[in-house]
């Protein structure tokens, strides 16, 4: 507990006995009342601050308003004992939810305690702690077993085993060495680690991701933005009605049935009313649940930018994925040079070389493959045709490696491979010089995630992919995806999922997985789009809605699967507190339920509904 709620505990208590000692005391009249206002003012004073404050400032209907009429109306019908136990017992509800409110934002806070305090900065052969702020690009940190990675950066020196279970919710380790580029909010597990920082501080991983989380309750759902407008209209709506209560049954009661008006029988009526009426649980509950399940899907490494996309992945029932490095490791590995009218060392260094300028798996297995060092000052006059391939000139030859398209595109006839896998063809001063094989392995987890999707009411799975339809084809039957787009451009992955869009219904909703970097367009227009395998990928960040913090399709499961979770205890709250609000609402008006029923209406309700909405914080592990 922190301190103001160890003061409003304190006051509890004081209140609770001075009640129970009252309530045995042979008192009456005018001195039970001095003596019952002792209590009432320890526990409700601050209620009747508020309330008068916000008469004062013209917002007059809300749940201080409500009380302290309620329990100043009971106390001038002399029920004084009723008057301050509701406010006793309604200011137990607010301990209770000020509590549970503030432990679930703690969890939270411990689950995401992924900011660094410092970073250490090596000055003559001693470590000087620096902020994390202070520390520039290319500067050299280093970091010690037990301590976070401050900044991204690339390892110099030293090898490891990291653990990401803070970014990522794996609790596996991961092993690192020098070469390897590493993140932030990593720890050090085992060895000394000197990192060439990448990004500054406000750039780096660990910043984005707090940012994200941060700026996640500003985007808020349907379902609390229809609980704002609820409470707004509802309030002022209750308490006309209890006025109404109020004064109209006893006018009725003497002007047109003649009989005696009973004016504290209706007054009390109208108060038991107006406590019962009291919106907090819906209006606590709500965003609660919607803060819990952002933080327990950020514990399990699922970044959703804000409620309203947990709403919208709840609704998911269209799954459109990237195939390479979504669905397959995108490790690309040569499997062969077919058809070749030179070398294949020979070919593959013209390929090699022509793709050098290119970050693209494909380039990298070239490059790989290739397996000598590479002297970019032999290429010159290179062109990257997007959905097509590389031209260049390597020491003043014409080479052109890519699809089949770009050999039609440059007059070349291609020769047909085949074997399954990614062909690259190569052509050598405008003729063709045969085609290497490379071939990409679907990820372990890929057919199982397909299948889980399914169960858990995804409609259909499809594939887009700019690979040949031989090889998607043959990974959709693998996977058991229900339909594959094949030999697609950047443009045309935007056209099918527009295409997509318009046959389904409105209530259904869309996603789109890939992993955020060539994919921005696609992800960007979908209903949701999810950014896989994306730790340190600011394009990713960027466009997508949901991130998940690491490369694993089962993430995608556990994404729709707490999304429902959450979308299913938010409208458990709104339909239990409304309906047992209109229930005692009825009661109280005819009479049968008095102030203690509609304690439980208002505070237990309110601890029910709180008590639910902390369960979105815990998600069972597939």
């Amino acid at each position: 507990m922190n301190k103001k709620q160890k003061k409003m505990l304190t006051r509890i208590i004081i209140a609770f006995v001075l009640i129970a000692v009252l309530s045995v005391l042979p008192v009456d009249g005018y001195l039970e009342f001095a003596l019952y206002m002792i209590p009432y003012l320890v526990i409700g004073y601050d209620i009747l601050i508020k309330a008068f404050k916000g008469i004062r400032n013209k917002q007059v209907f809300d749940e201080n308003f409500l009380m302290a009429v309620a329990t100043i109306g009971a106390i001038l019908l002399k029920d004084y004992k009723e008057g301050t136990a509701v406010m006793l017992f309604y200011q137990i509800g607010e301990l209770f939810q000020s509590y549970a409110v503030g432990k679930s934002r703690r969890n939270i806070t411990e689950l995401m305690d992924i900011r660094p305090d410092y970073a250490n900065i090596e000055n003559d052969g001693k470590l000087e702690k620096v902020d994390p702020d202070e520390v520039e690009i290319g500067s050299i940190i280093v970091v010690q077993p037990g301590e976070k990675v401050p900044l991204d950066g690339v390892i110099v020196e030293g090898t490891t085993t990291l653990n990401t279970s803070a970014l990522t919710g794996e609790s596996l380790p991961r092993s690192a060495k020098p070469g390897d580029e590493i993140i932030s909010g990593c720890i050090n597990m085992t060895g000394v680690l000197k990192i060439r920082t990448t990004k500054e501080f406000d750039e780096s991983t660990v910043s984005k991701i707090l940012e994200l989380i941060e700026e996640s309750s500003s985007r808020k759902s349907r379902s609390e933005n229809f609980i704002s407008k609820f409470a707004r209209y509802y309030t002022p709506a209750v308490c006309y009605g209890a006025l109404a209560l109020a004064v109209l049954p006893p006018i009725v009661n003497l002007v047109i049935l003649h009989n005696p008006a009973m004016w504290s029988q209706w007054i009390y009526r109208a108060l038991t009313f107006l406590v019962i009426s009291c919106p907090c649980a819906l209006v606590i509950s709500i965003p609660l649940s919607f803060f819990a399940g952002i933080g327990g899907a950020s514990n399990a490494g699922v970044l959703v930018k804000g409620s309203n996309y947990l709403e919208t992945l709840s609704e998911t029932k269209y799954v459109v994925f990237d195939k390479t490095g979504t669905l397959t490791k995108g490790v690309f590995e040569v499997a062969g040079v077919h058809h070749n009218t030179m070398e294949q060392s020979k070919i593959l260094e013209y390929a090699a070389l022509a793709e050098s300028f290119s970050s693209h798996p494909i380039s990298r297995s070239l490059k790989t493959a290739y397996g000598k060092e590479i002297n970019q000052n032999r290429v010159t006059d290179v062109e990257e045709i997007s959905g097509n391939g590389v031209t260049a000139k390597v020491d003043g030859t014409p080479v052109a490696v890519g699809n089949v398209k770009l050999m039609k595109r440059i007059g070349v006839e291609a020769v047909e491979c085949h074997q399954v896998g990614t062909v690259i063809h190569v052509a050598i001063d405008g003729a063709y010089a045969g085609h290497i094989l490379i071939s990409d392995v679907p990820k372990p987890t890929s057919k199982d995630a397909i299948a889980n999707l399914k169960k858990n009411g995804i409609k259909e799975t499809v594939m887009l992919t700019g690979d040949i339809d031989r090889v998607a084809q043959q990974v959709a039957g693998e996977l058991g995806v229900d339909r594959v787009y094949s030999e697609l451009l950047p443009a045309d992955k935007v056209s099918k999922v527009e295409e997509l869009l318009a046959k389904k219904s409105e209530k259904e909703k869309l996603a789109f997985v890939g992993d955020g970097i060539n994919d921005a367009p696609v992800l960007s227009r979908a209903d949701i789009g999810i950014a896989m395998g994306a730790m340190g990928s600011d394009a990713a960040i960027e466009a997508a809605d949901v991130v998940l913090m690491d490369d694993d399709p089962m993430k995608i499961v556990k994404a729709i699967r707490i999304a429902k979770k959450c979308m299913r205890i938010v409208y458990e709250n709104i339909y239990f507190a409304i309906g047992i609000k209109v229930i005692c609402l009825i009661l109280g008006a005819v009479g049968i339920a008095n102030m203690w029923v509609a304690i439980f209406a208002d505070v237990g309700v309110m601890v029910l509904a709180v008590l639910n909405a902390i369960r979105t914080l815990f998600v069972k592990r597939l």
